[in-house]
């Protein structure tokens, strides 16, 4: 039996709790000879003399006050310990990677909900492109991603399909010269790609005017005038609108979100987490923009 033994601190707890040995005893479910000798255990390990005691009652010494903190955190940490390891909850390390049009929009809710239900989880988020995630996550620096796919293509688990389409500024009229603008991130891109290929097919050609390696950079070029965007429709920045193809410019086709995992067996919280990003893809779907409602 170790000095902090909880079965010692519970008795001592109980009679500083009831003011004697008797009640503290039948309080337990103990003997008053149990109760006694535990307290007894307690002051001999401690070298420390806990209660002052006479016919009536007993009270705490300046030691004893000090060892009714010390058990209270002792046994509060011990029933956290049990319930950690007890496997009643997830627990462990989530190393998870999000496209960033993804995140700007439903998304972080979902994770909120996620880390409330499971708090043992220890959650960490990753935001960048898709290739940058899907680097990462072959380098074993990530666990699971929600990352975009080319239609037909077979990684990943599918999530939801967006539409792509060509936006420009909100309200601004939509008049595409030849060779046309494009805002678009660096090579390699999804988005880049489809854009580029699309114009190709239609006999069109294009200038660079705005090149940038995150959604925010993309939405000033927009918004600057600088050209034109190919995106994910239901993700589109704030400010920004499909111009349609009432301006000329070709269908750039879709994309396809998809939970890719490391290639083996997921964890318990890679497949809670997995679950619940596809329970909510209607969420993801919708495209809300995420503000300070939360």
């Amino acid at each position: 039996m170790t000095v902090f033994d909880s079965a010692l601190l519970r008795s001592f707890l109980a009679v500083e709790r009831t003011g004697g040995f008797t009640a503290a005893a039948k309080q337990l479910g103990l003997r008053q000879s149990t109760v006694s000798g535990h307290i007894a255990k307690l002051e001999l390990a401690v070298g420390r003399e806990l209660f002052l005691r006479d016919t009536h009652r007993v009270d705490l010494t300046p030691d004893g006050s000090a060892m009714l903190g010390f058990a209270r955190s002792i046994l509060a940490a011990q029933e956290q310990a049990q319930r950690y390891f007890s496997g009643g909850e997830l627990t462990g390390r989530l190393r998870f990677g999000a496209s960033e049009d993804v995140v700007a929009m439903e998304l972080p809710r979902v994770l909120r909900e996620f880390r409330a239900h499971h708090p043992s989880v220890d959650l960490e988020l990753a935001v960048g492109r898709s290739e940058t995630l899907h680097r990462r996550l072959r380098a074993n620096q990530l666990d699971l991603v929600l990352v975009k796919r080319r239609p037909g293509e077979r990684h990943g688990t599918p999530v939801y399909r967006d539409r792509l389409v060509w936006a420009g500024p909100e309200g601004a009229r939509a008049e595409v010269p030849d060779p046309v603008p494009l805002v678009t991130y660096p090579d390699p891109s999804l988005t880049r790609e489809a854009a580029l290929r699309a114009l190709e097919n239609a006999g069109l050609g294009h200038r660079l005017t705005c090149v940038a390696d995150s959604q925010q950079g993309l939405r000033a070029g927009v918004l600057a005038g600088l050209g034109f965007i190919v995106h994910a429709e239901t993700l589109l920045p704030p400010g920004l609108a499909p111009i349609g193809p009432a301006a000329g410019l070709p269908d750039p086709g879709s994309l396809e979100f998809v939970l890719v995992n490391r290639p083996r067996e997921p964890s318990p919280q890679e497949q809670a987490l997995a679950d619940a990003i596809k329970q909510n893809s209607f969420r993801l779907r919708a495209g809300r923009p995420v503000r300070g409602d939360w």
